[in-house]
């Protein structure tokens, strides 16, 4: 059971350094951390493919200003697929659209390649209402 602790550990680690990466715009760490046919589905429910997203973010059209988990990051792990669910704090502006703060809950899913790597696949973000 260590492992598994240790595996959520590793995981929950991950996403927090994957949230800096998007809000830094370090490129280079975001591309190794997003799987290749990575998907996001945004609070508005548009779907955005990795290109499309990261691509976004290295130009500066999508600007995350903060982005950090507000709750524990809760992980399901079994072998080479993890799903993570947590609640987060988002200021964000996006080129068209109002920049502003957000809360969210995400739903991660992380598949482990051969090479060894987790790597986020798909990404759901749900707007939590305030009030």
């Amino acid at each position: 059971m260590a492992a598994a602790g240790a595996v959520s550990t590793d995981l929950r680690d991950l996403e927090r350094r994957r949230l800096r990466s998007l809000v830094e715009a370090d490129m280079d760490t975001a591309e190794a951390l997003h799987a290749a046919d990575f998907e996001l589905v945004t609070p508005s429910g548009t779907v955005w493919s990795r290109g499309h997203y990261l691509g976004g973010i290295g130009s500066g059209d999508i600007d995350y200003r903060r982005f950090e988990a507000v709750t524990e990051i809760e992980v399901l792990h079994d072998g080479d697929l993890a799903v993570l669910r947590y609640r987060s704090a988002i200021d964000i502006a996006v080129v068209g659209g109002v920049p502003g703060p957000l809360t969210c809950q995400h739903v991660d899913v992380y598949l482990r390649g051969a090479d060894g790597a987790w790597r986020v696949r798909w990404s759901q973000a749900t707007e939590v209402a305030s009030g």
